[in-house]
């Protein structure tokens, strides 16, 4: 869906919608049904560390730009989930610290990648070699907008790619 979607469109879902389902379950699911949320947590556990390990394995072969930031999106909140179904304050305090800086790094990653499409009228990622000598205002931004992910002190919310 992310790879269809305007640029736009790409970041909102990265940013926003993507974020939904985690916070429904920390937010409903679990307050809702404690003892079955603790009860199936083994199987939320291994289908986050599945989702973490397969969907990144996934995003490291990709050869389009937005597809890559889009199976990485995904990976990373396999985190969110794991961290909420550790059942532990600190996990819970890691999810929410990686959705928010998720939502910020992944929205940049989908706008750059908008922009170097305008630019270069493509996403594959051969195509790119030398954006920063060509673009170095570009660049810059991209780095930046990778700032979030070390302030908050969670290294996973940035992308695979490492831009």
């Amino acid at each position: 869906m992310h790879v269809e979607a305007p640029t736009g469109g790409s970041a909102v879902l990265a940013a926003i919608m993507l974020k939904l389902g985690a916070y429904g379950f920390l937010r409903f699911s679990m307050p809702i049904a404690p003892d079955a949320a603790r009860e199936w947590a083994w199987l939320m556990i291994a289908l986050s560390l599945i989702a973490v390990i397969y969907v990144g394995l996934v995003a490291m072969v990709q050869q389009d730009m937005k597809k890559l930031v889009a199976y990485s999106s995904v990976a990373h909140m396999g985190f969110v989930t794991l961290g909420f179904f550790i059942f532990n304050d600190l996990g819970v305090a890691g999810g929410i610290v990686q959705m928010i800086a998720h939502g910020f790094v992944s929205a940049a990653m989908f706008l750059c990648i908008g922009v170097l499409y305008d630019r270069v009228h493509s996403r594959q990622i051969a195509d790119y070699g030398g954006v920063a000598n060509t673009m170095p205002v570009f660049a810059a931004f991209a780095c930046c907008s990778r700032w979030p992910t070390r302030a908050s002190r969670a290294p996973r919310a940035s992308s695979a790619s490492g831009w």
